[in-house]
Order: structure tokens, then sequence, then C-alpha cells
């Protein structure tokens, strides 16, 4: 028996109205949650064609040789960031003009294959070994509507069947987790690496923090639950015997410092630095579990991977950032003192869901912006009012230090008085988040 992959009737709706637009083919991301029976599909989003692509002559046949993996790869990276705790890039789909015979599985499934790798370069967690590593991929023919669904563990794998199955109303039956995490990430930046970049030494540095979130202690509506009871042990029936779980929301309180055993021995490390980069403040996190009886682990689970993710993201960002605006990281390096504003979140809900994506604002990008990249990410339509920003702020301070110590418990708590893009400056001090590279 295949694995079966339940599917909001809505992600149905949106695949057999795509409308190919005298093209042959259309690829695009299914997203959804895996669990250990089976995997839910609540969103199904298009890979946005590159302008180029829209002024190519039409190919008068589906090819899927023409595909852009490379982009379709990026498209699942800008994805893959707008998604709470809980969800994941499931597997691709295609939407061709004609039926396509086996030749193209390994095409789809070289795709799934990259996407996958790239995305598992980014993140900061490892999949456990209960959970399914297999991705799914989805042929639709336009024409006759016919499908064929094959889940893959690799492109080297051999392709095997899987279950599909529509159900109204699986984007509403959710619980949703929400916490605030306060962070203290130092990263040293080694004298002695110096072709170590600085994107790669925080990366390094978030990795070894990493370890700290998965080990931390998690509270459920602030109580230490057993990771095999259900999450919803205890709530109230309805008089047809269901847990009303719907838009039941949890409470996480993540303890991170744990008492160690007295006879526990430490080690300090001390290393030539050139730098350090510190990063504060309060991380706004949000994480989603369906409701077919989650177990507690689950949801611990899918927290502490919203809580990496987020803040690897913002960093990334600002990098992205940072080399979009021309700004030598050289430069960066060695200035005496400079601000820059990161990335603060946005939430989104689904239209029709009880599911929230998100994205990541800077000060001085409009609500419009934000509401135009949700739709060429996601090709849903998105109000305005329905943006819900977190109530954080963060702040990255760049600065120089005369100071000629290495030591890695050196660490500048000054907040920053001046940043570059004041918009929000009178929010500093109400959640404050701030990376402090200190030159040495």
């Amino acid at each position: 028996m295949g694995r079966t992959y339940i599917v909001e009737e809505t992600v149905g709706q949106y695949l057999s109205n795509l409308n190919l637009q005298g093209k042959t083919f259309v690829s695009g991301l299914l997203i959804g949650q895996c669990s250990s029976q089976k995997d839910y599909v609540i969103l199904a989003t298009r890979t946005p064609a590159k302008e180029e692509q829209n002024e190519s002559p039409k190919h008068p046949k589906a090819k899927l040789d023409n595909l852009d993996e490379e982009w379709a790869t990026e498209h699942a990276n800008q994805v893959s960031r707008m998604l709470p705790g809980g969800l994941l890039v499931l597997g691709v789909f295609i939407v061709t003009t004609l039926e396509m015979g086996n030749e193209f599985q390994n095409t789809l499934r070289r795709l799934v294959f990259a996407v996958e790798k790239s995305l598992n370069k980014k993140r900061l967690w490892n999949f456990t070994e209960e959970e399914v590593s297999e991705r799914v991929t989805l042929h639709i023919c336009s024409s006759t509507k016919k499908y064929l669904l094959f889940r893959c563990l690799g492109y080297k794998s051999s392709a095997k069947p899987a279950d599909w199955k529509y159900q109204n109303g699986l984007s509403a039956s959710w619980l949703s987790l929400e916490c605030t995490v306060y962070i203290n990430i130092h990263v040293p930046l080694s004298a002695t690496s110096v072709s170590y970049t600085l994107e790669k030494n925080t990366k390094n540095g978030l990795a070894r923090w990493a370890k700290q979130i998965e080990n931390g202690v998690y509270l459920i509506n602030g109580q230490v639950k057993d990771e095999d009871c259900e999450l919803l042990e205890g709530q109230k029936k309805s008089s047809r015997g269901n847990t009303q779980a719907t838009n039941h929301s949890f409470d996480v309180r993540v303890l991170t410092q744990l008492v160690l055993n007295s006879d526990h021995r430490s080690t300090a490390t001390v290393q030539i630095c050139s730098g350090s980069v510190n990063l504060k403040g309060a991380v706004k996190c949000r994480a989603y579990v369906h409701s077919n009886k989650p177990k507690v682990k689950d949801a611990v689970q899918a927290m502490k991977r919203d809580i990496l993710n987020t803040v690897a993201d913002r960093c990334e960002i600002l990098f992205e950032d940072l080399v979009l605006n021309e700004i030598p990281e050289k430069k960066v390096m060695n200035s005496e003192k400079e601000f820059h504003i990161l990335p603060h979140r946005v939430f989104v809900p689904i239209p029709g869901s009880a599911v929230m994506l998100c994205d990541y604002k800077f000060g001085d990008e409009s609500a419009e912006e934000i509401r135009d990249h949700f739709i060429e990410m996601l090709d849903h339509m998105i109000q305005i009012e329905d943006l819900e920003i977190a109530e954080e702020v963060n702040t990255a301070c760049v600065s120089s230090s005369v100071n000629t110590e290495a030591s890695l418990d050196n660490t500048d708590d000054e907040q920053p008085k001046q940043p570059i893009k004041t918009t929000v400056v009178l929010k500093i001090q109400q959640n404050i988040g701030i990376i402090f590279l200190l030159k040495h």
C-alpha cells in the first residue's frame, strides 16, 4: 500500500484551474506537513516564470528538458522562508498540455531531489529517523485532468506509487503554537580562518547555538509534558465525540539553560579572534501541527524548527541585502560602527485557512511591496489589511573595538543610538534584536 497524501480540496481546484497561458507546461511546489502515517497538502503554488521565458517563442512540444531547475530551486528557497514551523515543501508538481510517459519521471525526480538538496543545505536541523524523507512528484494533464503521483527518496531512487485523497476543510484543522524566544548568540570570527566569510562564520555559530535549542526544555501552556502524550489530552469533547481542536492555540515557552548534573564537567575554548558577532533580541515564533492526534513531541519539534529557521533566515536576508546594496563585506568588517535594521516578521493567512504564512520586512519596505511578494511567491491573492506585523524590531550593529584581548566571553551590550534607517527608531526599546560585530 502506498503512502497517503491528504489534500485540501482547494488545492485540487487550484491545480485544475491553472492557466498554461500558451506554455506547454507549468511547474510548482506542494506545501504541507509530514506525519508518521500520512502527509497533508494544504497549498500548491506555481513557480513564477522568468522574464526571458515570457518572451521566448512557444515550443511545439512539452519538453521537460526546458524546465529551469535552478530557477525552480530558488523559488523553493524563497517559499521555504515563508513557512512557519511544521510546514515543509513536500514536493513538486507539473501541469502539461500532453499526457507524459515514464521518460518524464526522471526529470521530475531530478527536480524534486535538487529542491530538497538545496533546502537541506540551509537548515540548522536534521530530520529524525522516524520521519519520512521521501518527497512527492505530481504530474497533471491539463486536457484529460489525469494525474500521476509518485514518491521518491532521491534522483537515483525508484519511484513508488502513492494515494492522493482530497478532503474538504483540511486547512481549518490545525493547532497553532506561539512563543517568544530571547536569544543571545555569540559568534567568534577566527583570525586563523581568514578565508571564512562573515556569512559562513555566522552560520557556523548558529549551528552551535542550534544544539542549545534542540536540548532546551519546552513548556506547553506553562507545563512540562511527556513527549509521547497527546497534545490535546484532556481537551473538551464535542457532542459527536470529536476533540474541539480547530483554532486552538498553545503557548509554548522555551528554557534553553539546562540544569546540569553535579558531576558534569564543561570546558571553555579560547581562540585568537579577529572579531565577533553578537545576535541578541526577542524573536516571535509560530508553528502549526495537524489536529489528528498530535503528540507533544510533534508540537515541540515544529516549534524548535521555527525558532531555528527564522533566526537563520533573518541573518541570510541581511547578508543578501548588503550584497544588493553593494556594501562590501570588507567595508562592514572594517567599519568603526555601523547599524542595519534587520527584517522583522510579517504574517498573513492562507485564504480560507487557519494557517498563517510569513515573510520578512525591512523598515523602508511598504505594505504593498510585501503583499506583492506574497502574491508572486504563493500565487494567491493577499489583502494588505490581512498583513500581521509581529511586534519586534531587529537591528544589526557593526562596530570596531580597540580591545586587543581575544576572548569568547567578550560582548558589547551597548544599544544602537542612531540606526541608519530611522523609521522604527521609536520602537527600538520595545523588543530589540541586535547583531554586534566587534573588531579586536
